[in-house]
């Protein structure tokens, strides 16, 4: 599975973000799909992650603020960020894994991509 986001950027605090996430090589479907973001220097944090079912789970730090979403028939993951912080700046990735638990919590995936700058200012 190859992912690639988009969406990134620069914003004032509290302005939103959509992040985008197109996946090829196989199907969102059966996938457990999340976002988890790293600012440097400091630790790999998960966002938030989104099952092959629907089900959803956020970290604390985002809960209200963030929503994950996907079209599995686009192949494409979202991640729509409003009243975005200073601590929100970071590189965010999408990643995806078969196995394993699903949720927001998890920073260990198969698959990830390249990465998308967010910087809030």
């Amino acid at each position: 599975v190859q992912l690639v986001e988009s969406g990134g950027g620069s914003v004032q605090s509290g302005g939103s973000l959509r992040l985008s996430c197109e996946a090829s090589g196989d199907t969102y479907k059966r996938y457990c799909l999340g976002w988890f973001r790293q600012a440097p220097g400091k630790k790999r944090e998960g966002v938030a992650a989104i099952s092959s079912g629907g089900s959803t789970s956020y970290a604390d730090s985002v809960k209200g603020r963030f929503t994950i979403s996907k079209d599995n028939a686009a192949n494409t993951l979202y991640l729509q960020m409003n009243s975005l912080q200073l601590e929100d700046t970071a590189m965010y990735y999408c990643a995806a894994d078969v196995y394993g638990v699903c949720n927001a919590n998890r920073l260990a995936w198969r698959y990830w991509g390249q990465g998308t700058q967010v910087t809030v200012s």
